[in-house]
């Protein structure tokens, strides 16, 4: 998972760079854009429901993944903006909602 952090920090730098937004104004864009990439991931299912009249099958189940994909990159990225320790953060989350699960706590190693 180390690269994947390393390539979210990546992506985050890479669009801090290219904003003149800064602190609170870029959270506030990405949560937008988290927004929107929701609403596709909800148009894909839609659409390999063939529930759209308008389109029929638009979209098959691996558009979907491909879409919820976009979904966590873009939630992770807002967390990796927000500054702090991102990974920390979420595995910690992670974790807090696995015991409200229930679940006991896994341990590396």
């Amino acid at each position: 998972m180390e690269d994947t952090w390393e390539t979210l920090n990546c992506l985050a730098e890479h669009l801090d760079s290219q904003t003149s937004m800064v602190g609170e104004q870029r959270w506030l864009v990405q949560i937008v854009k988290l927004q929107e990439e929701v609403g596709e991931v909800a148009e894909a299912a839609i659409g390999a429901l063939g529930e759209n009249p308008r389109k029929g099958r638009s979209h098959d189940w691996d558009d979907v993944r491909k879409e919820a994909c976009d979904v966590a990159v873009t939630a992770l990225l807002l967390l990796v903006r927000m500054g702090g320790d991102p990974r920390w953060f979420f595995e910690e989350h992670v974790q807090a909602v696995a015991a409200r699960a229930g679940l006991r706590p896994v341990t590396p190693g």
